[in-house]
């Protein structure tokens, strides 16, 4: 007996046989079944391709009226088809509402989101507000197209960072235990070879070398052992460098190449779906390059520098050839003496000797107060 939930078929033991041309898996082992995430009916992969090849085509089961298309069909990853429709609709709707929490300007606010996103899974599971949950999920996603987007993006980098880092880490390991195999296997090595060596020294040596062949075989055991051991260790060490410069590349790579938030700067509309995201500002224009830092060139305060002033003894000295031809430019005679002219406007002495005297006093006064305590010391006055 079939059971109905959420208008999808649940047959138990009968989900073995398509539910179009009534083929069973018992009679045909090689039987694949395939579902739609329109409908999650299952039906064999022959029915697929016999209705569905030349086009869209209604779902075949009797009460299901949806319009399929034969390359939305895949294989079932789930044993029970609601974990599967439950699976898929998670991954569409956190596809769409992928906002990240240094997008919120508080806590609250994040979680506040993500039991929003749960809510609105919820509801398209269990089929509540079904059409005004989906109108919302589309203008959201239709008006925040680039934030979508550019997280997704950020997603992927870190996705495939992490992927990195797990796999130099697995080489790292796997060169730990090359190193460890390596030493056993060389130190087997060098007792087989010394034992051999002692043995050939032993028989040809007379009964009082024992002792000394002995000692000299264990002194030359250890110097091979450190050694190979220090040869064994820098060959590692270069490699485990090698790897860390190369993560370290990656990831200056990766994050020059992700985007931020602040390249969402502008792009977005409030759809009044989601609360509490950051006032995003958009970055001022850069300024051209001042190389001056903004001081102006031949600016001054109290007078501006003309190119000709009315002079007897200048007009003469203007249309000599002999004055002028060693590089003589009146102009730069004209700005000393405007500089000079006007150079103590910005002085204020009156003020300057105010300060200057009052600063004195005050030196003078905690130097006597200083001597005064210095006598009353020496005289046996203080206490």
């Amino acid at each position: 007996m079939s059971v109905q939930r959420n208008g999808v078929a649940h047959r138990g033991e009968e989900d073995e046989v398509c539910p179009v041309c009534k083929s069973s898996r018992y009679l045909n082992p090689d039987m694949r079944f395939l579902i739609n995430p329109e409908c999650y009916h299952k039906m064999c992969e022959s029915c697929v391709d016999r209705i569905f090849s030349s086009g869209p085509a209604p779902c075949p089961v009797a009460g299901c009226h949806k319009t399929l298309r034969k390359n939305r069909f895949r294989k079932q990853t789930f044993e029970d088809i609601e974990v599967e429709r439950e699976v898929d609709i998670r991954k569409r709707v956190m596809g769409i509402l992928n906002r990240r929490e240094e997008e919120f300007a508080s806590k609250r606010a994040y979680d506040d989101f993500l039991e929003q996103r749960e809510e609105i899974i919820a509801n398209l599971v269990h089929g509540i507000d079904v059409a005004k949950t989906e109108a919302d999920l589309q203008s959201y996603a239709a008006a925040n197209m680039h934030s979508i987007k550019a997280n997704q993006a950020l997603e992927s980098a870190e996705s495939s960072s992490f992927l990195e880092q797990q796999s130099i880490e697995q080489e790292q390991a796997r060169l730990r235990r090359q190193l460890a195999r390596q030493e056993y296997e060389n130190e087997r090595r060098e007792m087989a070879a010394h034992r051999e060596d002692v043995l050939a020294r032993l028989a040809a040596g007379g009964p009082g070398d024992a002792d000394t062949i002995a000692k000299e075989g264990q002194t030359t055991v250890r110097l091979k052992k450190s050694s190979a051991r220090r040869s064994e260790e820098e060959r590692i060490r270069q490699k485990q460098a090698a790897l860390r410069g190369m993560e370290v590349r990656k990831a200056a790579t990766v994050a020059g190449q992700a985007p931020t938030t602040a390249d969402l700067a502008g792009t977005d509309i409030d759809t009044g779906l989601i609360k509490g995201l950051k006032k995003v500002k958009a970055p001022e224009p850069e300024k051209p390059y001042d190389p001056f830092g903004g001081l102006v060139p031949d600016k001054r305060d109290y007078y501006v520098l003309q190119d000709h002033y009315p002079s007897s003894y200048l007009d003469r000295l203007r249309n000599d050839v002999q004055v002028q031809a060693g590089g003589y430019d009146l102009r730069e005679y004209y700005a000393r003496t405007m500089l000079e002219a006007f150079a103590g406007l910005g002085c204020f002495i009156e003020e300057e000797v105010t300060k200057r005297d009052a600063a004195s006093l005050a030196a003078s006064k905690s130097v006597a107060t200083d001597s005064a305590a210095a006598a009353a010391v020496s005289s046996g006055i203080g206490p």
